[in-house]
């Protein structure tokens, strides 16, 4: 059990490894908008706040370490403000490629034998139809993507983030590849990836922000940023699936997904920390601070099974779980509610570097429903399951219509930005969890209509856009299952 004398915070790192893991100490939650102070940075003055985010023919596999997967599995079987304008002129080349968006195959109307198919242990909502999905996609394509300062390329930008006006990161570009291969759109695809591929680090994983004239990383800007470079890995294997070959590209998507996977296992995997996920390619050995809403179990299974390494990426899962249980308890006042902190060590308990850094249920957490989600749907692991329950419950008794974009781990409101409005990066993935159980039907629903007007918008337009079409996405069976023959 490690306990807080045991753990080293991302201040102790030292100063060859800024970067995101800087970035990580000063950021105060994705999506938002805040003035909350920076910190000081090494010359004295402030270093910006990221206020978006922190900074998708396969078989079911089992889950190693444990002796009792096969009841497990079998018990699951039973069972800121408005929109603002990009600073950037947009060419007439990016006009005409956002007016055409390639429909999934799924007819319009309700949930397609396919799509239920999809969804595997889960339950679509009524009244779910393949055009909100396409609609949202096209939403998000003409608003966020473009070709100015992507070097030949097109990136996604994030038009109105404080301190990051019409930067690009590596979490949007690996929502971006999960999109476009979702609407089968390759040649946006491709030029995502290699717009990555211009901004690598050391390790060959792509910088997490770059400027916006696609010059590099920003000043805070250098190092991998997990979550990112593991969506792009699962959207690699997935253009695999879907398409084959290798598009406009030098080599094929599946020795892409290869590398791209092998190389998260070497720099983003703690070893030192029975192989929980780091944050980063920058994060020390043992630097003891995780974000738990990067925990994506199905990708795990997934990577496993593509590179012939499945009992390592169990590990991942493993540790995944062990560290999602840890951090629901009575002291974190959240032991029912599935409310689990931003930051948290290995332990469970919230961890901050700083005065700024978020331990309470906000813009990272709330992603944590729907990469649970898909382990249950896909993989119908009972772990996942059991936690859906209880962040279901939790929403379903507030009602989706009033989920606020932030929460104490106790189940107090605490909003980013307490506005009128609803972010959908927190309604979308309510209504992904809530599939998991027909208990939570009137949750689903009800998140499913309200992501589905595309309005739900508060905070960062990218943010909010991405999972808007994320959400609507997977809540269609859209999504590739893995885990499927």
């Amino acid at each position: 059990m490690w306990t807080r004398a045991s753990i080293v915070t991302i201040s102790s790192v030292p100063a060859a490894a800024i970067g995101f893991a800087a970035f990580a100490s000063s950021m105060v939650g994705c999506g938002q908008v805040s003035e909350v102070p920076a910190p000081a940075a090494a010359d004295g003055g402030q270093q910006p706040i990221d206020v978006d985010a922190n900074p998708g023919s396969a078989v079911p596999v089992a889950v190693a370490g444990t002796g009792d997967d096969a009841s497990r599995r079998a018990d699951a079987s039973a069972d800121a403000g408005g929109t603002a304008s990009a600073d950037v002129n947009r060419s007439e080349a990016d006009a005409q490629t956002e007016s055409s968006v390639a429909a999934p195959a799924s007819a319009d109307g309700a949930a397609s034998n396919d799509a239920q198919m999809t969804l595997g242990l889960c339950t679509g909502p009524t009244g779910a139809k393949a055009s909100d999905a396409q609609a949202a996609y096209a939403k998000w394509k003409a608003d966020l993507v473009t070709s100015t300062g992507a070097r030949g390329f097109r990136r996604v930008l994030r038009p109105n983030s404080p301190n990051a006006i019409n930067t690009s990161n590596s979490e949007g570009t690996g929502y971006g590849m999960l999109l476009s291969v979702a609407m089968n759109d390759e040649a946006l695809f491709d030029d995502l990836w290699q717009y990555e591929q211009l901004f690598l680090d050391g390790n060959g994983l792509m910088n997490w922000e770059i400027d916006p004239t696609g010059t590099g990383p920003t000043a805070e800007g250098t190092g991998g940023a997990t979550d990112g470079d593991e969506d792009m890995a699962f959207a690699l294997l997935w253009a695999d699936h879907r398409w084959g070959g290798k598009g406009s590209l030098a080599s094929t998507y599946h020795a892409l997904a290869l590398t791209q996977i092998d190389l998260v296992w070497q720099h983003e995997v703690d070893q030192s920390r029975g192989a929980a996920l780091a944050p980063g390619d920058q994060f020390p050995s043992g630097a003891g601070v995780l974000n738990i809403s990067y925990f994506a179990p199905a990708y795990y299974r997934a990577f496993g099974q593509a590179n012939g390494k499945q009992t390592d990426w169990d590990k991942v899962v493993e540790s995944s779980y062990t560290i999602i249980a840890a951090s629901l308890n009575a002291a974190n006042k959240n032991a029912t509610n599935g409310l689990v902190p931003a930051w948290a060590t290995p332990a469970g308990a919230p961890q901050t570097a700083n005065a700024t850094m978020p331990t309470n249920y906000q813009l990272d957490s709330c992603r944590t429903p729907f990469r649970l989600g898909q382990d249950y749907c896909w993989y119908g692991e009972a772990r996942a399951k059991s936690y859906l329950a209880k962040i279901s419950a939790f929403y379903q008794q507030i009602g989706a219509s009033h989920i606020v974009n932030g929460y104490n781990l106790d189940g107090t409101a605490n909003p980013t930005n307490p506005t009128v409005n609803q972010s959908a990066a927190f309604v979308g993935p309510a209504g992904v969890g809530a599939m998991s159980d027909p208990a939570f039907a009137m949750l689903r629903d009800q998140a499913y209509a309200g992501v589905a007007t595309l309005g739900e918008l508060d905070g960062s337009t990218y943010y909010t856009e991405s999972w808007t079409a994320l959400s609507l996405v997977m809540m269609n069976g859209e999504f590739w299952d893995p885990a499927k023959p």
